[in-house]
């Protein structure tokens, strides 16, 4: 096993997991065209403060010590050579390829570019932007939209805010009514307009936006926290269009493995293995998919063992931070699920963002 070439194309969650997995077994090569790896998780509040710009970037250079990372944008995947073929030119053999890509979110959790540099100025410029605004709107009420109005509120305690959401209740998506009363109720007492049932789209003139029932919200700025996108457009122009669905995501079985495809895997935002595109999800499907790749290259014959099933995760921790001081964490409990407070929230994630944890992944201290 230690002769196959594995190739992890994207160096988000799922893929440095996988790729730091495989290490010791494998000859493991991943493909991103970022220069370090980006923490998404922290780039809300670093679009935000100032003191938290560079937080967000933790280099690649520790976090294989067999592989190597190459920093470059993969046009396609030969199947019938089994080469990734990069913009470059260059090609790289597989044995087994894994698509990691992730998706494409809005700003400011956006890596813009393919360089630190290019990252901090545009982090700068919100930051500039939000510091200067009069007028704030956040639309989507889901976890980052909550998330973005409290960091803004606490940055900006004199600005006016307003978060639109399209849906009935905050954190809808959840399905826990609690938690969204609970966020609504600390963005009201931080004097946070919130907007329900507000399907909102840019007005006719500079600045302003429209709801669905025609009413107008004239703001100087705004963020869009409306969704993700798979960002699977090289694969429909590599030529591998069917292995996507209407949405866009990889369809994957349950292995994990492009559909027809022994030899390809795909985990993480990309793939169609579950509608809850949060990272304790994308962990576990590296985790998985690290386990069935080497059974893979490690089985043959009548020996060949069977490959782990994914399973779905319906039922997970999401802690949703009012700033690095409070929050609330929806935690799963059988027949039901508990809404805890700031102290658990503080604790798990509100206040480091949980950046030491990812900084371990990658093979730096705390």
């Amino acid at each position: 096993m230690h002769d196959s070439d594995i190739v992890v194309i994207g160096g988000g969650y799922a893929g440095v997991r996988l790729a730091r997995r495989l290490d010791a077994t494998a000859r493991v090569t991943l493909v991103d065209r970022k220069d370090v790896f980006f923490h998404r998780i922290a780039s809300l509040r670093a679009g935000v403060r100032p003191e938290w710009s560079v937080t967000p970037f933790i280099p690649y250079d520790r976090l294989l010590a067999n592989g190597r990372v190459v920093v470059g944008k993969a046009l396609r995947i030969d199947t019938a050579e089994r080469q990734v073929v990069l913009a470059t030119g260059e090609r790289l053999p597989y044995d087994v390829v894994v698509i990691a890509t992730g998706a494409d979110y809005p700003e400011p959790a956006r890596f813009t570019g393919t360089t630190t540099e290019e990252t901090l100025k545009t982090f700068a410029g919100h930051q500039q932007k939000i510091a200067g605004a009069e007028h704030v709107l956040v639309v989507g009420g889901g976890p980052s939209g909550v998330e973005l109005s409290a960091e803004i509120r606490l940055a900006r305690p004199d600005v006016r805010i307003t978060l639109a959401h399209s849906g009935t209740e905050l954190l809808h998506n959840t399905g826990v009514e609690r938690a969204g009363r609970r966020a609504r109720a600390w963005l009201e007492a931080h004097d946070v307009e919130v907007r329900l049932d507000s399907f909102m789209s840019p007005g006719n003139d500079f600045g302003t936006y429209r709801d669905a029932r025609g009413n107008i919200i004239a703001a100087d700025l705004s963020f869009w926290a409306t969704g993700t996108t798979p960002n699977t457009l090289w694969l429909r122009l590599g030529g591998h269009g069917d292995w996507l669905n209407a949405a866009g995501h990889v369809k994957v079985d349950r292995s994990l493995r492009v559909d027809g495809r022994r030899d390809v895997f795909a985990v993480g935002d990309v793939n169609d293995a579950t509608e809850l595109k949060i990272t304790p999800a994308a962990l576990a499907q590296a985790d998985l998919a690290a386990w069935n790749i080497r059974t893979y290259l490690n089985s043959a014959g009548r020996h060949r063992r069977e490959p782990r099933l994914y399973r779905p995760v319906h039922r997970t921790p999401v802690i949703v931070p009012f700033g690095a001081g409070d929050g609330l964490t929806i935690l799963p409990v059988p027949g039901a699920s508990a809404v805890l407070g700031a102290r658990t929230s503080v604790l798990a994630k509100a206040k480091t963002l949980m950046t030491p944890y990812m900084r371990r992944q990658l093979g730096y201290t705390a």
